[in-house]
Order: C-alpha cells, then structure tokens, then sequence
C-alpha cells in the first residue's frame, strides 16, 4: 500500500515570512472597530424605513424623503467602513455630522412634527453620533498620522 500521509513542511524557513507577516498586520491594523460597522449599517437601515414603521408618510411627507435619503446615505458609509476601511474610516466624522443633523431636522425639515417622529430622529441621531464617535475615535488611535 502507498504512503499517501499528507506531509506538513514549516513555513517559518521560507523567505517571504517576514514580509507576509508584516502585510497581515497592516490589514488587520485598521479593522479594530470592525463590530460597529455591522450596527452603522443597521442604523441606517431603520432610518430609512422608519417613516413606514412610525406610519407618518402621510403627516410629515419631506421627512419621509428625508430620512429615506438619510438612512441610505448612512447605510452607504456602513458599507464603505467594511469595504474600504482605511480609507473610509477618516469619514467617521461624517456620520456623526449625520447624526447631529437627524436630531434636529424634523423641525427643520418637518412641520409641526408630532412627539413619536421627534423622539425618533433624536434616538437615530445619537446612536448616529455616538457610533461615529466610537469609529473615530478608534480610527485615529490605530492609525496615529
């Protein structure tokens, strides 16, 4: 019968360790909030929808184009964030400028917003700004330029 036992060689001799090694720790260095990507994009997600959840389509009309535009826009950053994150994450602070403007446009945007639509953006709002805070945050410390 044949020797058919797969062989194990070490890669530790081989030339290009060093090199490989150094190349997975820059891949990985960036991706330290790699678990908020997840939950930005979820917000973004229920921004969107939240209108047709709330059922205020018909009573606040630009806020539903509004938060539709928003929550895909922040959605969108999500996306980026997982893609591309060493360079998407210098736009951390675009989502909390995202989220500050969700807390104060439905009396901006809206009119005469009830309670229910306020209370809303404010929660999107400052979960948007505290997740944006929180890759910022992240970002620049493992990436000190």
């Amino acid at each position: 019968m044949a020797n058919v036992q797969p062989t194990r060689s070490d890669i530790t001799a081989h030339p290009d360790v060093p090199e490989m090694r150094d190349r997975y720790a820059r891949m990985l260095g960036g991706r330290d909030v790699a678990l908020v990507d997840g939950p930005v994009f979820l917000l973004g997600l229920y921004c969107a929808v939240s209108p047709w959840i709330l059922h205020y389509t018909t009573s606040q009309p630009q806020l539903v184009a509004h938060n539709l535009i928003v929550g895909i826009a922040i959605s969108l950053l999500a996306l980026g964030f997982t893609r591309a994150p060493e360079r998407m994450y210098g736009l951390s602070w675009a989502c909390c400028a995202m989220g500050a403007w969700m807390i104060i446009a439905p009396w901006i945007v809206g009119t005469s917003p009830d309670t229910g639509v306020v209370v809303n953006n404010i929660i999107i709002g400052a979960l948007a700004v505290v997740l944006g805070l929180l890759c910022a945050g992240t970002a620049t410390r493992s990436n000190p330029r």
